[in-house]
């Protein structure tokens, strides 16, 4: 056995964490204790919602407030917070409470999971986001719990605030509020700037808060006078790059929707100006890989349908609990036309130059996920020609962009998938949380040796 484990590489020690979660959730999911009328639920759906809250998407075949027992929404919420921060890393929490010793493969496996660039330093890093993210969710909880009182009574605030707050810093977008997701508290200040607190701060990645805490307290000990340029100037080309794309996508996202939804009768138009203003930034960051929703996903015009696709495809950002392509592979390409337009010799960003290394791997991680957003939209509309619902083409590939961005928004078409229908969301689900590149090289074989040889370089026309 232990062999056996020896031969496995870390990043297929990773993937096969999550099988593993996913089919141990499916089957505690399955028994009837689970269910809110005491009785076996489909084994198909058990897997579908067991692999939809591991990869913290959120599209669901039964109606997570009214199908499953308070046993089952534990199973789900657990599920959630294993598959937000990773097995591996909550395995390696365990360990440390217990004072073990984490080996070498273990701080590999903690890499990957991650995507880190160097195993140096991971023990402390695992440290911080466990302790931050518990934090983060109790705070967000706390509030949450109060805000729910009036509604539902001390005893059943509580539950509805932790559930939220995990699902919202997860990424997740479950909800046990009932069908219409948040839509009751579609003008709400509380509910709406809290979720949407939880969501970004998740979204941004772990390594961006290790160094925005990590420069606040530089900046506090610092002998110069603290300022917002002196701030900037020490943080990391990543961070920058990763905040100022996510503001960017968060209003002009807003923006967006507001326009082209202003005067829709059936999202924004019925609602008073606090409630458009909300619903819209809702829409926008909610989209990036968080299920929530609070107007009627079905009712949205084909522009803003589009609008959505493309955010939910670009996520959030790397080594946090988003999925999607991630802002950073968008920003690098983006750059990279930039600077082709402006005949640069680099990509340059923040007047430092980004590898080219950063770049093939920003095409190869938006060239597979477009492909098989493609690929997944067109087996749908094959599988699923006799559907009950009615559909459009471009509602298959709102479907499919939120399984592959782990978003969990639906037109409405996912209870009424065939079964290989829901096979080919969930393997959607599966790679948009773990990532094509990631899952390829888990399971094909390399040959170091052909790295090292280099063939002439010659160009080729390309435009």
């Amino acid at each position: 056995m232990n062999r056996i484990l020896r031969s496995i590489k870390p990043t297929q020690l990773f993937v096969l964490s999550f099988v593993f979660v996913i089919f141990f959730g499916a089957f505690l999911l399955w028994l009837p204790i689970s269910s809110a009328s005491g009785e076996f639920t489909p084994f198909l759906d058990c897997l579908f919602t067991a692999t939809s809250a591991s990869c913290v998407t959120g599209l669901t075949v039964v109606n997570t407030a009214a199908h499953w027992s308070a046993f089952g929404k534990v199973v789900v919420i657990s599920l959630i917070q294993v598959g937000g921060l990773g097995f591996i890393t909550l395995i390696t929490v365990i360990f440390l409470l217990a004072g073990k010793r984490i080996t070498l493969k273990e701080r590999v496996l903690i890499q990957e999971t991650f995507n880190l660039s160097q195993t140096h330093g991971i023990v402390r890093f695992v440290k911080f986001l466990s302790l931050f993210t518990f934090t983060v969710e109790l705070i967000g909880a706390v509030i949450l719990t109060l805000r729910f009182i009036p509604d539902y009574g001390f005893p059943g605030a509580i539950p509805m605030g932790i559930f939220h707050s995990i699902s919202a810093f997860c990424n997740a977008g479950f909800d046990i509020i009932g069908p219409s997701s948040i839509s009751p508290y579609v003008d709400d200040p509380v509910i709406n700037i809290v979720l949407m607190a939880l969501v970004i701060t998740g979204g941004l990645g772990f390594p961006v808060w290790v160094e925005l805490i990590g420069l606040r307290k530089a900046l506090k000990k610092s002998k110069e006078t603290p300022s917002f340029r002196i701030a900037v100037k020490k943080l990391s080309v990543h961070t920058k790059i990763v905040v100022c794309t996510t503001l960017i996508l968060i209003f002009s996202g807003a923006f967006l929707t507001f326009i082209l939804e202003y005067n829709n009768p059936l999202t924004l138009g019925e609602l008073s100006m606090q409630g458009k203003i909300f619903a819209s930034f809702f829409h926008s960051v909610v989209l990036r890989t968080a299920g929530f929703f609070s107007i009627d996903m079905a009712g949205l015009h084909h522009s803003t349908e589009f609008l959505s696709i493309i955010l939910m495809m670009i996520g959030g950002s790397p080594c946090g609990t988003a999925g999607g392509m991630k802002t950073i592979s968008v920003a690098v390409v983006v750059l990279a036309v930039i600077s082709l337009v402006k005949d640069r010799d680099s990509i340059v960003a923040f007047k430092r130059s980004v590898s080219f290394n950063s770049l093939q791997k920003a095409l190869a991680v938006i060239i597979l996920m477009l492909t098989i957003l493609m690929t997944a939209t067109t087996l749908l509309s094959i599988t699923e020609v006799n559907m009950a619902f009615d559909y459009e083409f471009i509602d298959l590939m709102f479907e499919v962009a939120s399984a592959l961005g782990t978003v969990g928004n639906s037109i409405g078409i996912t209870p009424y998938l065939t079964s290989i229908g829901k096979v080919i969301i969930m393997l959607c689900m599966f790679i948009g949380r773990l990532g094509p590149i990631t899952i390829a090289i888990a399971f094909m074989s390399t040959n170091s040796d052909k790295n090292k040889i280099h063939y002439p370089t010659e160009d080729v026309m390309v435009g």
